[in-house]
């Protein structure tokens, strides 16, 4: 498998990132377990989490995810199979103080003694950049981290973050995590990606399949209401673009003889400036059908009438 680098940094991902929100949530620990195995068997080797996954569960107060990481690590052999990326800030911000107590909490739960890809999993206005990015370098220098990423930054947050580990020296944010797949394209196509394409950022796109909307598992509100994911999220996607976008992916799968889903995935990892897609499964079946998405190649014509399917916002 040919690995792409992450940003201008040293780190060299998978072309498909799987998501792990779902470790400890909808898929259970020895779920979790086999499919991390089947992961880095099939030659991937990149893992996206944060410190808040499973707080949205009931009984969850998050962590749970990076703790199930932790175990599957634990049980040896794997560590140096496998690139880690967590995140920090989503609900306390990005203060310095907070990010020291956080980091040396997710250190704690994935039982690792450095974080492969820090990121800050959303803007805080509130916190100096310079503060912020001074952390992490100290982070960095400590070895407790490899590289910086950002999450759900508007360009010109990123632009001016970008400009200021420039003008004071400090380590750079090497990757973007943006929402971004066949259904929503306005916000990363407009301004983000020219700025990660002249700042040679890397882009590890979160929800590239929209929740699994794009699978096609989901195509009336009912559908939607079935699940957990769905009830909160896929509704969204449910209407008259929506279904225009499933009628191309049903189109393209058939001609091709792959999924909707596995079509959606080849899309996203075909389009400029994308590194490593995250998407997650709860299965053995789902895993599979991400393996064969990354080695799937759409021609230009697929392309064209995806894009045409999908345009509008």
């Amino acid at each position: 498998m040919e690995y792409r680098t992450l940003g201008r940094s040293a780190l060299q991902v998978s072309p498909l990132c799987f998501g792990g929100n779902v470790f400890g949530w909808t898929a259970d620990e020895r779920t979790s377990f086999s499919l991390l195995d089947a992961w880095v068997e099939a030659g991937f080797n990149f893992v996206d989490t944060a410190d808040v996954y499973s707080r949205w569960a009931p009984g969850h107060t998050g962590g749970e995810s990076e703790a199930v990481i932790g175990r599957w690590l634990k049980q040896g052999g794997r560590r140096d199979r496998v690139l880690i990326a967590t995140k920090v800030g989503m609900d306390k911000g990005l203060a310095p103080a907070w990010i020291r107590e956080a980091v040396e909490a997710s250190l704690r739960r994935l039982n690792v003694d450095c974080i492969d890809l820090y990121q800050a999993h959303k803007d805080d206005e509130a916190t100096p950049l310079e503060a912020t990015l001074e952390c992490f370098a100290s982070l960095i220098k400590e070895g407790k981290v490899r590289a910086i990423g950002a999450s759900n930054y508007s360009a010109p947050r990123l632009a001016q973050a970008l400009a200021t580990s420039q003008r004071l020296g400090l380590p750079r944010y090497q990757s973007l995590q943006p929402q971004y797949n066949l259904y929503d394209r306005a916000e990363f196509e407009r301004e983000l990606r020219p700025l990660c394409l002249r700042e040679q950022l890397g882009v590890i796109n979160y929800y590239a399949l929209a929740a699994g909307f794009l699978t096609g598992k989901y195509r009336s509100p009912d559908d939607a209401a079935q699940s957990p994911r769905g009830a909160g999220v896929v509704k969204k996607y449910v209407n008259a673009r929506g279904q225009r976008i499933l009628a191309a992916l049903d189109a393209a799968a058939a001609r091709i003889g792959a999924t909707p889903g596995q079509v959606a995935i080849a899309w996203v990892m075909a389009q400029p400036g994308i590194t490593s897609p995250i998407a997650s499964a709860t299965t053995l079946a789902q895993l599979r059908e991400l393996v064969a998405a990354a080695r799937l190649k759409l021609d230009e014509d697929t392309l064209r009438r995806l894009d045409a399917a999908s345009a509008g916002s």
